[in-house]
C-alpha cells in the first residue's frame, strides 16, 4: 500500500510564492509518475504539472512560466514551487502518482492554497 503527505498549501498574497511537498512511502520499487492537480469550487479537476521517471515534464498552459515542478527520487518526494501566484490558482490542490505505467491513480488528500489581498 503506497500513502501520499502532502504539505506547503496556505494563505499567500497576488504575486507571492508558495512550495508544496508529496511524499509517497509503502512498498515499491520506483515510481514512474508524479505529479499535482488542482479543482477549484464548481470546476473539473486540471493538470498544474506532472513529472515521469526520465525527468520529462508537462505543464498546464496556465502555470507555464511561473510553476516549477521537481522530484527527488532518493526521497520518493515531488514538489511544486509555485511563484507569481494569482487569485486564479486557488484551489485545492492534489498530489498524483502512478507507481507504473499500467497501474492505478493514487492521490493524495488535498492540500488548499488560497491567492487573496
Amino acid at each position: 500500500q503506497v500513502q501520499l503527505v502532502e504539505s506547503g498549501g496556505g494563505l499567500v498574497q497576488p504575486g507571492g510564492s508558495l512550495r508544496l511537498s508529496c511524499a509517497a512511502s509503502g512498498r515499491f520499487f520506483s515510481i514512474f509518475a508524479m505529479g499535482w492537480y488542482r479543482q477549484a469550487p464548481g470546476k473539473q479537476r486540471e493538470l498544474v504539472a506532472a513529472v515521469n521517471s526520465d525527468d520529462s515534464t508537462n505543464y498546464g498552459d496556465s502555470v507555464k512560466g511561473r510553476f516549477t515542478i521537481s522530484r527527488d527520487n532518493a526521497k520518493n518526494t515531488v514538489y511544486l514551487q509555485m511563484n507569481s501566484l494569482k487569485p486564479e490558482d486557488t484551489a485545492v490542490y492534489y498530489c498524483h502518482v502512478k507507481i507504473t505505467y499500467y497501474s492505478g491513480n493514487l492521490w493524495g488528500q488535498g492540500t488548499q492554497v488560497t491567492v487573496s489581498s
